[in-house]
């Protein structure tokens, strides 16, 4: 499965540790909205999209399965995200 597209939306004057929200397209046939960029205390990550159970709990509703799937998916969504925040915001 081959990442197509990427787009990366910055949350303007976010004081919270949500900073970003992106899409992924997968082969030109498939996409994910709502993967979150969090900001932690040893830097960026990604959040999947998730629903809160009846419990309180979170479950992620869409996930990589291979840990491969997952490193390259953390790596091209924070890529867009630095991207991103290059660029002159309005």
């Amino acid at each position: 499965m081959r990442i197509s597209d990427v787009r990366v939306r910055i949350v303007k004057n976010s004081d919270t540790k949500l900073k970003a929200v992106a899409s992924v397209t997968f082969d030109d046939c498939f996409v994910v909205h709502d993967i979150k960029v969090i900001e932690g205390n040893e830097g960026y990550f990604i959040a999947m999209p998730s629903r809160k159970t009846t419990d309180g709990s979170y479950k992620d509703i869409a996930h990589p399965i291979k840990t491969e799937t997952r490193e390259e998916l953390i790596k091209v969504i924070l890529n867009a995200f630095e991207e991103e925040k290059a660029k002159p915001q309005d």
